[in-house]
């Protein structure tokens, strides 16, 4: 793949791949689950909330927009905090804010109040702590990276699935005011995944090794050098096409289904088989993606995932009975995993540990630019569509036809773009190395033996520890 980064993870450290990296994938897991289903979940008050205050379906559903427009808006701010503070601390804070803001709200009089609360508030404590946890599973995963990206995904459909039915509990027994105030207390729940974010530690080194590195020049802020590299620029490009109809078919299906003259639990149920099958396809296809052969070509498996997903939306869109529905849910979980699994794992492969945390705030903003600016806008330009016309088929053809172009954005601009770049690091590389073997091949028998010497006494000096690990030279030349 064009521009793959081979990463130590900050300051030269190499990526455990386990240890205390299992607990951070935990953590991932719960962020990623609560980030991605609970904009989903609040939806299920929105009846009350419409009784309460005398206000239409679309000024609730605002709610889940503001919710989801500060996911992914406030990207650049996240990478800032993240580059400026770390990924504890941001993430603490993020706890609190989101807890803070559905606690609010649960006492807020007007709907005004509740957009700025659950919406602003909560929604900007959710983003504070999905992506520095990506960032962390990043750092602490190299070789077996494509797995916990899968597994940390998987957790979208498991609390897609648990949050809606028990939103619905706690609305029936304690009304939107105690459900929100309970939903608050579980985002507490993001702190203690905030806390196993465990910063790496770098080896011991001497002070003659300390020298240089306080040398080293201020980190910034926000690198906006990642758009030169062309890999990262054909992918936010690429990204922001595909958000314009990767999440059209979930919102619609459903009421495909009752448009076809179906009950609405036989309807919702097609709802269930996708995440259920959303379940099992992001780890397998994390499995798939870290396999030796695959990984090094993993942006054409995520093109191909993405190719598969708008033919699918193609396919679903000829469905004229409920069978055919239940076909296009299987096959759209399937190929929704796989965009999933894959999605930030080929972001982390093309700018590497170093830049990651600035290039995945400014994706997430190109994506929400692009939803809320882009051509056909997120939903009005569809819903009108659908009013004139009266029939699913156009709003599931246009979703397909934008995530299939991103497809070939994706595959065509790193084939033709940046696949004979990709070719010259890799020489540098194989000549320093061959440089480093000459000069120690050309080393006198006394100056070798000093080294072992040094080298034993390092190593008995720093014993390696839970959570610190050290230089590996073949990662590191």
């Amino acid at each position: 793949m064009g521009a793959v980064v081979a990463d130590d993870g900050p300051s030269g450290v190499k990526a455990p791949d386990g240890g205390w990296g299992w607990a951070v994938l935990f953590g991932c897991f719960i962020i990623t689950g609560f980030s991605y289903a609970f904009p989903k979940a609040v939806s299920v008050f929105f009846k009350e909330l419409i009784r309460e205050f005398g206000i239409g379906y679309s000024d609730t559903a605002w709610i889940s927009s503001i919710l989801l427009a500060m996911l992914y808006g406030t990207g650049p701010l996240c990478s800032v905090c993240v580059n400026r503070f770390g990924c504890r601390p941001v993430m603490l804070v993020g706890g609190l804010f989101a807890s803070m803001g559905m606690v609010i709200a649960s006492f807020c009089t007007s709907i005004v109040q509740i957009y700025l609360t659950a919406g602003v508030i909560t929604g900007l404590g959710l983003a504070l702590n999905f992506q520095p946890s990506l960032i962390m599973l990043n750092r602490y995963f190299d070789k077996r990276r494509p797995l916990a990206n899968g597994l940390s995904a998987a957790g979208s459909p498991v609390f897609l699935c648990a949050l809606s039915p028990l939103g619905q509990i706690l609305q029936h027994e304690y009304g939107w005011r105690g459900g929100f105030l309970i939903l608050g207390g579980m985002l507490l729940n993001c702190c203690v995944c905030g806390a196993l974010m465990r910063p790496l530690e770098p080896p011991k080194k001497s002070e003659a090794a300390k020298e240089p590195a306080e040398k080293k020049v201020k980190k910034k802020l926000l690198d906006f050098s990642v758009f030169k590299d062309g890999g990262f620029v054909i992918y936010a490009l690429a990204a922001s096409i595909m958000v314009l109809g990767l999440f059209v078919p979930p919102v619609f299906v459903v009421s495909y289904a009752k448009d076809l003259g179906y009950q609405d639990t036989k309807a919702a149920f097609l709802l269930t088989i996708l995440g259920f099958i959303d379940i099992f396809a992001r780890p397998i296809c994390g499995m798939v993606a870290g396999l030796k052969w695959v990984r090094p070509r993993c942006v054409y498996l995520f093109s191909f995932a993405m190719i598969f997903n708008g033919f699918t939306d193609l396919m679903g869109s000829m469905s004229v009975d409920y069978g055919g529905l239940v076909v296009f849910c299987i096959f759209f979980g399937i190929s929704y995993g796989m965009v999933g699994a894959l999605q930030f794992e080929v972001l982390m492969a093309i700018v590497g540990t170093q830049k990651f945390s600035s290039a995945i705030g400014l994706v997430l903003l190109a994506e929400a630019m692009a939803v809320l600016i882009g051509p056909p806008s997120a939903g009005k330009k569809r819903r009108k569509l659908l009013d004139a016309t009266g029939r699913y088929m156009f709003v599931f053809i246009i979703a397909g036809i934008e995530v299939t172009t991103s497809a070939l954005v994706l595959a065509l601009g790193n084939f033709f773009c940046i696949k004979k770049k990709s070719e010259e690091p890799h020489t540098k590389e194989e000549a320093a190395e061959r440089e480093e073997l000459n000069k120690s091949e050309n080393k006198t028998p006394e100056d070798a033996k000093v080294d072992s010497i040094e080298v034993e006494q390092f190593l008995k000096d720093e014993p390696e520890k839970n959570g610190e690990v050290v230089t590996n030279p073949e990662t590191c030349v």
